[in-house]
């Protein structure tokens, strides 16, 4: 019989904390053959999964953990009973809670591993808790809402020494590895200007939030939904999608999109962190030259162009356009005028200065400009391919946790996925910094924002740091470690 929770208070965040940092201390996850012993072989040696959040994408990552055969979803949390029910309907016998503390709290000795799928704004703080748990995870892309709650993670993952993957698919697909040993076979000279482009949003942004509140729905906690996010009357259409436009609880076409296709430059020019970004921003008119503003939305539009310091593989630094709201850049030469530039809605197009590389959304469909160089190129294969691919990122994860920390490596473990997080998330202060209106001005709208990694702060517009890391709801605090 499955177990429901639907008292958000049930279990108070002192004795959450207390429970956890118990277990912490006291609880490791090992391979369940080292428990057996020497030469001994488990019946079921599979993965204990949790999901939190387990409709709409949540759905589909649970799916496919289980799809590896390697895998038991063995408990399920959603804070919306109405999205669970696929999930529920598929596990009849995994145990459901609507409280993630309660099922950490009440289910922790027998999870082995915890898949985190919800909106942005609570990714840090569930996937920390299950972290400091001795947890293993895998957290839906973007990592974190806030460049802090990045940087955090990615330190929790080394502390705790758990096997962490971020939902960015496209670092198992082959694409980012062929244009690598492309770059590296010199086929490209050296990169020093790389193009991400998306049609995202394809939820409404640039508006203003509702003016009149509405009933939450039964079946949904509006409490736990809003989870470390600002106390708020409840609104229609916010869920189970448009969040991702406000910029409480989601981080835009940056955050939906910019995983995917800054995987590519990420992996094969080996950047890190932002050394400075500037941004401008679509605007909205709301009468004859009167300007909308709307600071809880994110832009309708944006360019962001990141540079990127010197890294072992360019032989300078490294300017990165992201443009989203259907702006493109201006088509190669090489492209054939009935060519498609990248996927129809997206793509990624690298510049060297021996040639040029295009793909699709996660690094499929790579290809050098023009497409005539193709014809009998033969570059030898360096890096291991994921069996399956995009499918195969969840397996991977799947073996990588029964094997233990350190034993297989996975595609994107927060130490590459959180500098990549903070990459993009750099670029959302740049774009807010642009929207941004004091004293009827738009102060920062053709800044160039300065960017100090160890301080993590932006050096000449201080009205955007405190986007770095928020306020939190009382209550729902994310803490350093």
């Amino acid at each position: 019989m499955k177990e429901k929770s639907t008292n958000s208070s049930a279990v108070s965040r002192r004795d959450f904390i207390r429970v956890g940092a118990a277990s912490a201390a006291g609880f490791m996850v090992v391979p369940r053959h080292v428990l057996g012993g020497k030469g001994f072989v488990a019946p079921s040696d599979k993965l204990v999964v949790a999901g939190i959040g387990v409709g709409g994408k949540g759905e589909s990552d649970i799916g496919n953990f289980h799809k590896s055969g390697k895998a038991e979803i063995a408990y399920l949390c959603d804070v919306d009973d109405r999205r669970a029910a696929n999930s529920v309907k598929r596990f009849p016998n995994a145990k459901y809670y609507k409280d993630y503390r309660e099922m950490l709290d009440r289910e922790h000795k027998h999870i082995d591993a915890v898949s985190v799928s919800t909106p942005d704004h609570n990714h840090a703080i569930q996937a920390l808790a299950a972290m400091q748990l001795g947890k293993h995870v895998y957290v839906q892309k973007p990592l974190t809402h806030d460049v802090w709650e990045a940087r955090l993670l990615t330190k929790a993952a080394k502390k705790y020494k758990v096997v962490t993957q971020m939902g960015n698919q496209g670092a198992s697909s082959n694409g980012p590895r062929e244009i690598r040993e492309w770059v590296e076979a010199g086929l490209l000279g050296d990169v020093h200007t790389v193009y991400c482009w998306t049609d995202r949003p394809v939820w409404p942004q640039g508006i203003a939030w509702p003016s009149t509140s509405a009933a939450v729905p039964q079946e949904l906690d509006w409490d736990l939904w809003l989870g470390t996010a600002p106390q708020q009357q409840y609104v229609d259409k916010l869920i189970p999608f448009n969040w991702r436009g406000w910029w409480d609880y989601g981080t835009g076409a940056l955050g939906d999109m910019g995983c995917h296709l800054l995987e590519v430059p990420f992996s094969v020019l080996g950047l890190t962190y932002v050394q400075d970004v500037q941004a401008s921003v679509g605007t909205v008119y709301v009468d004859e030259f009167k300007r909308g503003y709307f600071p809880e939305s994110c832009p309708p539009s944006s360019h962001a162009v990141m540079t990127f310091p010197k890294t072992a593989k360019t032989a300078g630094p490294v300017k990165l356009h992201w443009m989203d709201g259907g702006i493109q850049p201006e088509r190669p030469d090489e492209l054939g005028p009935n060519e498609a530039f990248g996927d129809g809605g997206n793509g990624i197009l690298l510049i060297g200065t021996k040639g040029k590389a295009l793909a699709d959304t996660y690094g499929r469909n790579a290809r050098l400009l023009p497409v005539s160089r193709m014809e009998g190129l033969n570059v030898p294969v360096k890096y291991e391919r994921v069996p399956g691919e995009e499918n195969g990122h969840y397996a991977q994860w799947v073996e990588a946790c029964i094997a233990g920390y350190g034993k297989k490596a996975v595609s994107a473990p927060f130490e590459i996925s959180g500098p990549l997080t903070e990459a993009l998330l750099m670029a959302n202060l740049a774009i807010r910094g642009a929207d941004m209106r004091i004293d009827g001005k738009y102060p920062a709208r053709n800044m160039k924002l300065l960017w100090d990694n160890k301080a993590m702060q932006v050096t000449n517009f201080e009205e955007v740091n405190r986007f770095v890391k928020r306020e939190y709801r009382r209550g729902w605090e994310v803490k350093d470690i």
